[in-house]
């Protein structure tokens, strides 16, 4: 069975830091907005496996759900933020770096939707996972 694949932000230098997150073992968790999700995609559950890619799209890791949670931004936890391996130390700053990419160019492109906004009530998808083999 091919696993599905496991993209982290778009390709280039983020994505590339992120996978190197997820391969020290600093990131185990990570967030979406609920949003992003279209009609009839399947939202993550936990033991789900996927095949994370790099840059280049190779496969590097193998990851296993362990949580999934919708909550509003407003309630995003730091435990959560420091657990994404970036570095964040306050809830404030995660949620600057995670705002700025939201609002990117990039993601207004794929969302088409340039109204799109971000605020407290805004729906993410919280999700903790494990690196359990290579690909």
């Amino acid at each position: 069975m091919t696993l599905p694949i496991v993209e982290f932000a778009f390709p280039g230098p983020l994505r590339d830091r992120l996978v190197a997150a997820v391969l020290d073992g600093s990131k185990t968790s990570t967030t979406s907005l609920f949003a992003d999700y279209r009609p009839g995609e399947e939202l993550p559950v936990v033991g789900r496996r996927g095949a994370v890619v790099d840059s280049d799209g190779r496969r590097v890791a193998v990851l296993e759900t362990t949580e999934v949670r919708v909550v509003p931004l407003g309630e995003v936890d730091l435990a959560h933020c420091v657990d994404e391996g970036e570095g964040f130390t306050s809830i404030a700053e995660w949620r600057a770096d995670h705002t700025e990419f939201w609002l990117s160019p990039e993601c207004v492109a794929e969302r088409d939707d340039p109204a799109f906004t971000v605020d407290n009530a805004t729906l993410v998808l919280l999700e903790r996972f494990r690196a359990v083999a290579n690909p």
